[in-house]
């Protein structure tokens, strides 16, 4: 992690809760903290950002398993951050998973999209795990997610279909890759 904010740039026409955002807003990562929790759980009920995620959760509602899941995620050697927007948590970034296929995952609140902020969190993590290759998917229609991948380096390298929790229903992905 720098430690330095990264200013996020909006991309021309991408609204924020249907208004256009102006200016910029100021993007850094720090370890997960107890109290970010809440917040991440919070974002992981809004129904739309679990549809437009898709791959999530059965049950956006169980805190138990939540935490249990963030008891397990935070104490593998995995490399997990929260992501401030202003200084204020509004989402988490990580890179995850066995060597070889080491993947990258994020969830930006719902009311912080099209300001940047996935963009400039997702370079941040990637200039502070330099080990590559990485691997992400996304939902093939979540285009924002997509652009956000493709921004920071990532290349197409297939297709997948599987359940998505978040839909109810099987669901295209891109599979994409950082190369070394």
């Amino acid at each position: 992690m720098t430690g330095e904010p990264t200013t996020g740039e909006r991309v021309a026409g991408e609204p924020v809760g249907g208004e256009p955002v102006t200016g910029s807003v100021a993007v850094s990562l720090r370890p997960v903290l107890p109290g970010d929790l809440d917040v991440f759980f919070a974002m992981m009920r809004d129904p739309e950002a679990r549809r437009v995620a898709a791959f999530t959760t059965a049950d956006p509602d169980d805190r138990a398993a939540f935490d249990a899941h963030w008891a397990r995620v935070l104490a593998g050697g995995n490399v997990h951050r929260t992501v401030l927007a202003d200084g204020a948590p509004v989402g988490h970034v990580a890179v995850y998973g066995e060597p070889g296929d080491r993947q990258v995952t994020y969830w930006i609140d719902r009311a912080h999209w099209g300001r940047g902020v996935a963009t400039a969190a997702l370079r941040a993590l990637l200039d502070l795990v330099p080990e590559r290759p990485l691997h992400a998917r996304a939902a093939a229609d979540n285009a924002a997610s997509l652009r956000v991948l493709r921004r920071c380096g990532f290349t197409v390298t297939g297709h997948d279909r599987d359940w998505a929790h978040g839909r109810g229903e099987e669901t295209d992905e891109v599979v994409l890759v950082l190369p070394a």
